[in-house]
């Protein structure tokens, strides 16, 4: 490699014509500080007044595990669903011309605008033993709301619109003629859907899928209302930490709040690592 060649990698991005790339950086990093890495840093620095014991205490609570066990393992579940459900719905609102296609379109964005308690008592009230949808499973002894069941629905609800508003745009730039033109050489319908359209979707279902996840694990609203809070079966950290705050327990609500962060962190960085794999290995890098 030569030194031309190197400092051409190194160097930084040819300056715009428009200028202030000084002040446009200075003012993102002091409003990224301010509004992201300070509070998060005042969180661990309160936390850290915790002894180790005190703090692995509360890692290995039984409530503790239970709740963590919940609010991530509902989210994954319905950030899983919405993934697979999210493509289909993007694939009728691309691929299609029907009657009511924009309004089943706008209806996608409603829960960005609905409030997440409305969201919360309106589900409540359909899957409840009583409710309009519960009552059909109550005779076989299945029970929605109150139950883990009814959480994943709620945040299912809630995190449909991130995967499709994400991947509809890259749906929308793949050309029908790339379908036609494996069809031609003789690719069968479950073969252009798996090594012509999912190869160029992956990056944005995984970013879809991460954002979903994302809000599920924090999501407090829509959740607290159907999921009923019983201790060690439906109740959710997000809760448990309002509970902690109540009883002025400031260090365990904020080295649960802390555990949330380091395990939300971990598995994001894991699914952005997965997507710069796909940008790299299908060529959208």
């Amino acid at each position: 490699m030569t030194s031309a060649t190197a400092s051409k990698r190194w160097r930084m991005k040819e300056p715009s014509i428009i200028p202030g790339f000084g002040l446009t950086l200075g003012f993102s990093v002091a409003y990224l500080s301010l509004i992201i890495l300070i509070p998060l840093a005042g969180l661990v620095w309160r936390a850290s007044s915790l002894s180790g014991a005190e703090f692995l205490a509360i890692l290995t609570d039984v409530r503790t595990l239970a709740a963590l066990k919940i609010s991530f393992g509902t989210a994954l579940i319905a950030a899983v669903i919405n993934a697979v459900f999210g493509v289909l719905i993007c694939w009728v609102l691309v691929r299609y011309e029907f009657p009511g296609r924009r309004l089943i379109d706008s209806m996608v964005d409603l829960p960005f605008a609905l409030p997440t308690a409305v969201a919360g008592i309106a589900l409540s009230a359909l899957y409840a033993p009583q409710g309009w949808i519960g009552s059909w499973f109550t005779p076989f002894g299945i029970r929605i709301a109150y139950t883990p069941i009814g959480i994943t629905i709620a945040l299912i609800f809630i995190g449909l619109p991130f995967v499709v508003r994400t991947v509809q745009p890259v749906m929308e730039e793949i050309d029908r003629e790339v379908e036609e033109a494996a069809a031609t050489l003789g690719a069968n319908r479950f073969q252009t859907i798996f090594k012509v359209l999912l190869p160029s979707l992956t990056p944005a279902i995984l970013t879809g899928f991460a954002l979903a996840f994302a809000r599920g694990v924090g999501e407090y609203g829509s959740v607290v209302f159907i999921a009923g809070n019983i201790p060690y079966v439906s109740e959710i950290a997000p809760l448990l930490i309002v509970i902690r705050l109540e009883e002025f327990n400031y260090a365990g609500a904020t080295a649960i709040a802390t555990i949330m962060l380091a395990i939300s962190f971990a598995m994001l960085l894991v699914i952005n690592l997965i997507q710069a794999w796909s940008r790299g290995r299908y060529g959208h890098g």
